[in-house]
């Protein structure tokens, strides 16, 4: 492993986000717990032990994510992987934009929100790494999910996200690549057969790819996917 880095996890006080940090930390890496309910992410981060810390982060209030930042200072690695699935079974052609408006709101304008804060450190300082924890059902060469559209949807525009923010920052020595870790057995999915420890092992792996690595790709197995 190289030099130890500072790493901010969003919606790690549960799940995917909590194995991830665990791995994160396991590896001597100084991480940060931010979760949109400050105590369990407090509470996580004091099971992990120094030099894990914790910050209240609501990722679609700007005024939380830019207080968040003042808080935590610049970090060299964000793992953008909080987002919300509430619209299984609803399709396309009825599902109120309300529903829509809300998985937009968290899965993408709030990872474009979290970057936008701590991404001009990380080019400043001539070195990061942004992970998007994305899904199979916003991935073209997978397949959509009509019966989830508004997550799907939000996925798919996570996934442009990760290249446009790639292209901006090419030759910086930031590093954007997005990761599909799989059906993952959490709260949104309680009967998925990988658990979220096993699912981590992946997004870890890309949070730390070294100098030269891709950006801008898409991740699954540890190999590129098309989009």
């Amino acid at each position: 492993m190289g030099k130890p880095r500072s790493v901010l996890v969003t919606g790690a006080n549960r799940g995917l986000g909590r194995a991830v940090a665990e791995r994160m930390h396991h590896l001597g890496h100084r991480v940060v717990i931010a979760g949109r309910d400050g105590v369990a992410a407090k509470e996580t981060a004091a099971t992990l032990g120094a030099p894990a810390t914790s910050v209240q982060l609501e990722v679609t209030d700007p005024d939380s994510v830019s207080t968040a930042r003042e808080a935590v200072g610049p970090v060299d690695t964000l793992i953008c992987n909080a987002g919300v699935m509430l619209d299984a079974g609803h399709l396309p052609s009825t599902i109120d934009l309300d529903l829509v408006r809300e998985h937009l709101e968290v899965n993408t304008l709030g990872a474009w929100r979290v970057c936008q804060e701590f991404l001009p450190s990380m080019i400043h300082r001539g070195w990061g790494r942004i992970v998007m924890v994305t899904s199979g059902i916003g991935i073209f060469s997978n397949g959509l999910q009509p019966r989830a559209p508004a997550y799907s949807m939000s996925k798919v525009a996570l996934n442009a996200l990760t290249v446009l923010l790639s292209k901006e920052t090419e030759g910086t020595g930031v590093l954007i690549n997005a990761v599909n870790p799989g059906m993952v057995r959490t709260r949104m999915l309680p009967h998925a057969e990988q658990s979220p420890d096993e699912a981590a092992v992946e997004v870890v792996k890309i949070a730390t790819l070294p100098d030269g690595a891709p950006t801008g790709a898409l991740f699954r197995n540890g190999r590129i996917i098309d989009w």
